[in-house]
């Protein structure tokens, strides 16, 4: 049955690392100066893009990292530590002002700069390794495929606000100013940071619980 606490934890979380406000700046940067028609078609094809990888992940990471051999629990303390770093980026600017050099970079490099729905749009900055950290360690936590639709849903909620953004990017930087997103940013990159030291805290007390007390076999 569907989970309100679980797809609200879930869309909070997928928010955050996503965080469609930050993205709308950069594809607004990287379609300027196209026609509406195509940065519609960015847009669409952009979500589309990430919906196909994200969703892909969620059924086959576990598998992978099974044969890896990688635990549960480390993926809890790595994924942590990595959405902690992206936290504390978020707080003192600098993933926004990474994503800004990422999209002048490409700019002047790329031989067909107008489309950017696979990179970077696509890849990484909707379908980033935060967010596949993320949704592998949410569901794999799941113990009925009703827990992994819920927070299926709350990608699928996430990855239609993103698109909105993108599909009004230049009105919404208007509306919003800097002032107002950089603000928006630094209370996302607290919130992100304090969830991402919950998941290393879950790791490391869960992998000291199994030393001291191990499963028998």
């Amino acid at each position: 049955m569907f989970e309100l606490e679980l797809f609200l934890s879930a869309f909070a979380i997928l928010f955050v690392i996503i965080d469609p406000p930050g993205c709308a700046p950069i594809f607004a940067t990287l379609t300027k100066g196209t026609s509406r028609a195509h940065q519609k078609e960015m847009a669409v094809k952009s979500v589309l893009v990430a919906s196909v990888i994200l969703i892909g992940f969620v059924f086959g990471g576990e598998f992978v990292f099974s044969k890896l051999g990688i635990s549960l629990d480390a993926l809890r303390i790595a994924g942590g530590i990595m959405l902690f770093i992206i936290g504390l980026n978020m707080v003192f600017e600098k993933r926004t002002e990474s994503r800004e050099e990422r999209a002048e970079d490409i700019l002047e490099e790329t031989e067909d700069p107008e489309d950017i729905s696979v990179f970077p749009m696509g890849i990484p900055m909707i379908a980033g390794p935060g967010t596949m950290a993320s949704l592998l360690l949410m569901t794999s936590e799941q113990d009925s495929i009703y827990g992994i639709l819920t927070i299926l849903s709350a990608l699928i909620v996430v990855l239609i606000i993103t698109f909105a953004t993108f599909w009004i990017a230049g009105l919404l930087m208007k509306l919003m100013g800097k002032s107002f997103t950089n603000v928006l940013t630094r209370v996302l990159g607290v919130l992100l940071a304090t969830l991402a030291a919950q998941f290393i805290i879950d790791g490391v007390y869960n992998s000291l619980i199994a030393g001291f007390f191990p499963v028998a076999t």
